[in-house]
């Protein structure tokens, strides 16, 4: 098979630009979330997601009491 060259070469066109931007951005996020889940302290995430949770709680308004 002959690749298409010069005029008929689609391969540089904006519409391939695009696309190839776009897997290089996924292909950037996913390193950085995996570097930075490497970084993060082995416990960290517990205690990050237990102060949320707590802060949470703390914000909502306490449930009112049902009468009948």
């Amino acid at each position: 098979m002959v690749r298409p060259v010069g005029k008929h070469d689609n391969r540089n066109g904006p519409k391939m630009k695009r696309r190839k931007g776009q897997a290089k951005k996924k292909a950037r996020l996913k390193r950085q979330s995996a570097e930075r889940k490497a970084a993060m302290p082995q416990g960290a995430k517990k205690a990050v997601t237990a102060k949320r949770a707590s802060k949470s709680a703390a914000a909502a308004p306490p449930p009112a009491a049902a009468t009948e």
